[in-house]
């Protein structure tokens, strides 16, 4: 029975050692699927993060590998809302935010994208993942605006290229009102990690594209100026390409003009051709600095702020929706015209045109050099005309005039010849022959004037025409010698008054039928004499209206007269030397 009693013992322990086996075992079992359940896991995140990776590089398309990336971030994190704001040159603030979650509607409910301030803005000033369970608990928590969805849990992990911060990645709302955790941090790490090589290659990659398409424009440009070419059309040629090519909301070149820069030609929403033309005074601080001759190109960060700060967002409304503007100064060159060449890009977009604003300064050179093209045909034109001219008024004067002479000559060598009833019309033809060849000078002195200059003659004639009608009558008008090439610019205006005031007298007081504007200068003097065939001026009226004619002279150090004419009528005329005071 001992024994009996013994092995039953044994057989207990047996059984009791057997149980504790199985139970372990079954511990373990469930430890090596639970392990199993997490290789699995980590294999499905794995998988889901090389999708992800390959996803986001699946085009060169920096716009829309932005938003793949948010999106891929959003799915592996389990995320309902997600963004991704782009670090702006000074490191200090957003230019740029792309959205995953929110509808176009709600986006424009809650109004402006953020700058950067708060949770985000921690974000940029220390660029290491942070992970919140409550956004509101945290101290730089500045709240949502109105509109905005409620968020509470918080993932944010920086992104990375070549070392420099480009920006940063933000996630709420974990599906399920979890947390994000470790794991969730340490994929999206790594996904920000492989964002950093796609943006920098995307970048890259946008950046040569964009320079070979500047290229191409440049060579269009240069085509353009080859062949004939009106300077409007190449400036609006240059501002629309330089727009187009760096994706800038306006582009505009602005000219030189005394104090003043005129606006040539603007690129851009419809509504900014109506400042095609405007005037700006150079002075302005921002544009002085480029127009100052130093060469030097700015870059504006934000324009829509720099022109709210100085109030000139009432004169141009247009301007708040603008950002990053680079100005590029217009070599002044041969032709003395400097300018600006500015690129305005919208807020919000890919403010970066082309690393390097060289573009910008190169586009600028083509402008000056459409300037320097169409001076230069201007030029070749107005020499082709002056030639022409030479010509004609060298065959006028050696040809025709030369046989008028003759033939006048002939005709009063015949007066004597004639019976007298034919003596009268042969003096006749030759006083017409004489008038002819009077008109022929003035004529050829009109040829040898610059057709761009001021021209005393031609001003004249318009200024006798222009009294044809309250006359009743076209005052017949004498110019002697070369009025245009001789007379000072400081006494043309002068002559013009004294011709003026005097014809006035006569439309108001002379009754005149008949009157006559002479205009001749010879070496030391131009003479500006009219006359007419009225009831003449009182003496106590002669006085009265010499004074302001006197005070011309004077002023050019002339005289001035006042006389019968004869049978009746009154002889004007003003004197003054053709030496420039």
């Amino acid at each position: 029975m001992a024994e009996g009693s013994g092995r039953g013992s044994w057989d207990e322990g047996a059984l009791e050692y057997a149980g504790l086996s199985r139970v372990r075992l079954d511990a373990l079992l469930q430890e090596l699927l639970g392990r199993v359940d997490e290789i699995m896991e980590y294999q499905e995140r794995l998988r889901a993060l090389l999708d992800a990776v390959v996803g986001i590089g699946a085009d060169l398309d920096l716009n829309s590998t932005l938003d793949r990336i948010v999106t891929a971030a959003c799915e592996l994190a389990g995320a309902r809302y997600g963004a991704l704001g782009v670090v702006g040159p000074d490191g200090k603030r957003l230019v740029r935010f792309i959205t995953h979650g929110v509808t176009a509607d709600e986006i424009a409910a809650i109004g402006p994208y953020p700058e950067g301030h708060g949770i985000l803005g921690l974000l940029i000033e220390h660029p290491e993942p942070i992970r919140l369970h409550d956004l509101a608990e945290h101290p730089r928590s500045y709240g949502f605006p109105a509109n905005h969805p409620p968020m509470k849990n918080f993932l944010g992990v920086p992104i990375r290229t070549r070392e420099h911060a480009y920006g940063n990645l933000y996630l709420t709302e974990k599906t399920g009102g979890a947390d994000f955790t470790e794991d969730d941090e340490r994929t999206v790490t790594a996904l920000a990690t492989a964002a950093g090589v796609v943006i920098d290659n995307a970048r890259l990659y946008a950046d040569t594209e964009q320079r070979r398409r500047w290229h191409e424009v440049t060579a269009e440009i240069t085509q353009l100026l080859l062949g004939d070419f009106d300077i409007d059309q190449a400036l609006q040629l240059i501002t629309k390409r330089s727009r187009e090519v760096s994706g800038a909301q306006v582009a505009a070149v602005l000219l030189a003009d005394g104090d003043e820069l005129v606006v040539r030609a603007v690129e851009g929403p419809p509504e900014l051709t109506q400042y095609v033309g405007r005037r700006i005074p150079a002075d302005v601080p921002v544009l002085s600095r480029v127009t100052a001759g130093t060469g030097e190109q700015i870059v504006i960060e934000d324009l829509a702020q720099l022109l709210k700060d100085a109030g000139g967002l009432t004169e141009f409304p247009e301007g708040a929706m603008l950002a990053r503007t680079t100005m590029a100064p217009l070599p002044a060159g041969n032709t003395g015209t400097g300018g600006v060449l500015a690129v305005a890009m919208q807020q919000g977009s890919n403010t970066r045109v082309a690393e390097g604003a060289d573009l910008v300064r190169m586009f600028a050179g083509q402008a000056t050099l459409a300037m320097e093209r169409a001076r230069a045909q201007r030029d070749r034109d107005m020499l082709a005309v002056l030639e022409d001219r030479d010509r004609i008024a060298r065959d006028l004067h050696d040809l025709v005039i030369q046989r008028l002479f003759a033939t006048g000559l002939q005709l009063q060598g015949m007066h004597r010849l004639v019976k007298p009833e034919h003596q009268q019309r042969i003096s006749r033809a030759v006083d017409d022959i004489d008038t002819t060849i009077h008109d022929l000078r003035a004529a050829i002195f009109e040829l040898q004037q610059a057709a761009e200059s001021s021209s005393l003659r031609g001003d004249v004639q318009a200024l006798v025409a222009e009294y044809a009608e309250p006359l009743g009558f076209r005052p017949q008008l004498i110019c002697t010698g070369p009025i245009d090439t001789v007379v000072p610019a400081s006494v043309r205006p002068q002559i013009l008054a004294a011709i003026r005031e005097s014809l006035s007298n006569v439309v108001r007081h002379a009754q005149a039928s008949a009157a006559t504007v002479e205009v001749t200068v010879n070496s030391a003097q131009v003479i500006a004499r009219i006359s007419d065939d009225g009831i003449g001026i009182a003496l106590r009226k002669r006085n009265s209206g010499l004074r302001n004619l006197t005070e011309r002279a004077q002023a050019l150090g002339g005289t001035v007269q006042i006389r019968d004419n004869e049978p009746h009528g009154t002889v004007v005329e003003l004197s003054a030397p053709i030496t420039d005071n």
